[in-house]
């Protein structure tokens, strides 16, 4: 029954119906916009929640595999191989979910659909604005659905010029600067992995079709024949292989797989990102509007370590567990660096910032643990901080809206006339630093533990990045709700009912989480279960 419904495309494509709603409306009609926006976002949401009640943990979701081949070019190639009568290229539209994207597809709808209601406080060009929007989410959930090498590509694609646009018209002061260095940046990083696609392409995604003697090659960029023959080239195929090395001359070698993991590293290292190439993600945090903000920490951050682990690790799980102590090594790095500049900050989103560095080097740490505990943590960890940055950059939104400023210094005794937000900052900053019983806490632990069993004076020295995060974070957060208070703040209202709906969702899901982790750790183990053990198995034995 669930064979018939087309539920990940549905889930994908629908946001779009909102765009098609959007362009047919007035431009005077903004209510309408707004209205539209919240539904078309909310559709996804309930969808994907109902993919997670249904996901089959045992059978891999792979009921929910959805594949269509959309174009097939013949190539004029020679062989010497008897029997093969063509080769083929083929463009497929291929989605799925296992248990490493699916938690990642929840967060996306989630977090979308809460943007979707900070993004009502837009003050111009509604329409746009709202096009884009969803845009955006079409490319983030594209993402994290798409089984091809070259979908994946252009819905990664439609969120770099999505994100460029909603930067560089509706951000802040220096707005313009900040979406030039994000498409910059971001584009380099595109343009490696592109590259990086291609050649695996062109080296691991074939698959034949044999019907009797004749033998059809296709070319593709299909993830599951891509993951299967870097596994297994030949065995799976009943053929020798010096007659695979004859059909497919461009089978990888050690060089070209080392070439392609470093690339791959760097392109979604980028993204990620690691550090020294984190530069322009801080104007991106501080200039992009409360809306547009959430969703690049909260989400776009995300795209980066998932790609790293589905493309990278998954793909090179002999050069990733040789690279595993550099791996290790940036993560402390960015854990101590992002975790010594955010205390050092004086505007509160720029502690934000670097408080998001700091924290993507412990999912970095949880990829170089190199086992179960570690990926789970790891994922844990991107589930946990898109929901925690999300909401603190929701109330960073409502906190200048109303004073004007995030300056640290500007700002105090905010809990006095804003109880409600004060007490939702609290919290989030508590979940931000890892307190047992919040989200936050989760990922981190398994984390550290995963590396310790390999990588003990790393987990301690990244330990002490997180007491940093404690001290950064409740210096930042109690300044800002306790204190002496300017007269002019005495009168400011609390949160709006639009506000404080997104961030109890928000709040409730961190809760939930922290105290049942189960919820997530469960599907994600399913995902991992001795991944790596087998593919490293695997090759050792071929």
């Amino acid at each position: 029954m669930l064979n018939d419904i087309p539920i990940l495309s549905i889930i994908l494509l629908s946001p779009l119906l909102g765009v098609i709603i959007m362009l047919l409306l007035p431009k005077h009609r903004s209510s309408w916009m707004k209205t539209t926006v919240v539904v078309t976002t909310l559709i996804p949401l309930v969808l994907s929640f109902w993919l997670y009640a249904n996901y089959d943990k045992q059978q891999g979701g792979a009921a929910f595999d959805e594949q269509q081949s959309w174009v097939q070019l013949p190539l004029n190639k020679e062989t010497q191989q008897p029997g093969v009568s063509e080769f083929m290229f083929s463009f497929q539209y291929e989605l799925g979910v296992d248990g490493l994207s699916l938690p990642l597809l929840l967060l996306t709808t989630l977090v979308s659909a809460m943007a979707s209601l900070a993004a009502i406080q837009v003050k111009k060009r509604w329409k746009s604005f709202f096009i884009w929007f969803l845009l955006l989410e079409t490319g983030m959930l594209g993402v994290f659905l798409a089984r091809d090498l070259f979908l994946f590509f252009v819905f990664f694609e439609i969120t770099l010029v999505a994100m460029y646009f909603l930067i560089g018209i509706w951000g802040y002061f220096n707005r313009e600067r900040a979406a030039n260095q994000f498409l910059i940046y971001n584009g380099i990083g595109s343009a490696v992995m592109l590259v990086a696609f291609v050649i695996l392409v062109n080296t691991a995604g074939f698959h034949i079709d044999q019907a009797g003697e004749r033998i059809s090659f296709i070319y593709s960029g299909s993830y599951t024949d891509i993951f299967r023959n870097m596994s297994d080239p030949t065995a799976w195929m009943n053929l020798a292989p010096e007659q695979v090395g004859t059909i497919n001359p461009f089978l990888m070698t050690d060089t070209m797989q080392w070439t392609l993991f470093v690339m791959l590293l760097i392109a979604f290292g980028i993204k990620l990102p690691i550090f020294p190439f984190h530069t322009w993600m801080l104007k991106v945090h501080t200039e992009a509007p409360t809306s547009i903000v959430m969703i690049h920490s909260g989400l776009l951050l995300k795209m980066g370590a998932y790609g790293l682990l589905r493309f990278g690790l998954l793909l090179f799980p002999e050069q990733a567990r040789a690279f595993a102590i550099p791996l290790a090594v940036l993560g402390v790095i960015n854990i101590l660096y992002g975790a010594l500049l955010a205390f050092r900050q004086k505007e509160f989103k720029l502690v934000l910032a670097y408080s998001s560095i700091s924290h993507m080097g412990i999912v970095l740490l949880g990829f170089a643990a190199m086992n179960e505990i570690g990926m789970q943590g790891a994922v844990f960890q991107l589930v946990s901080h898109g929901l925690v940055s999300a909401l603190l950059f929701l109330i960073v939104g409502s906190i200048y809206e109303r004073t004007g400023t995030t300056e640290l210094g500007e700002l105090g005794g905010l809990a006095r006339s804003m109880p409600f937000i004060s007490g939702v900052l609290l919290t989030a900053g508590l979940a931000s630093i890892g307190l047992p019983g919040l989200s936050g806490f989760i990922g981190e632990f398994l984390s550290l533990l995963g590396l310790f069993e390999s990588q003990r004076w790393l987990t301690a020295a990244a330990a002490l990045g997180i007491i940093l995060t404690a001290v950064y974070m409740l210096r930042a957060v109690l300044k800002i709700t306790f204190g002496p208070q300017r007269e002019t703040f005495a009168a400011l209202k609390d949160a709006r009912l639009i506000e404080a709906l997104p961030m109890i969702v928000l709040l409730a899901f961190i809760l939930l989480l922290g105290c049942f982790p189960s919820i997530l750790t469960d599907t994600v183990q399913y995902g991992m279960d001795g991944l790596f053990d087998q593919l490293l198995a695997t090759r050792a034995g071929g």
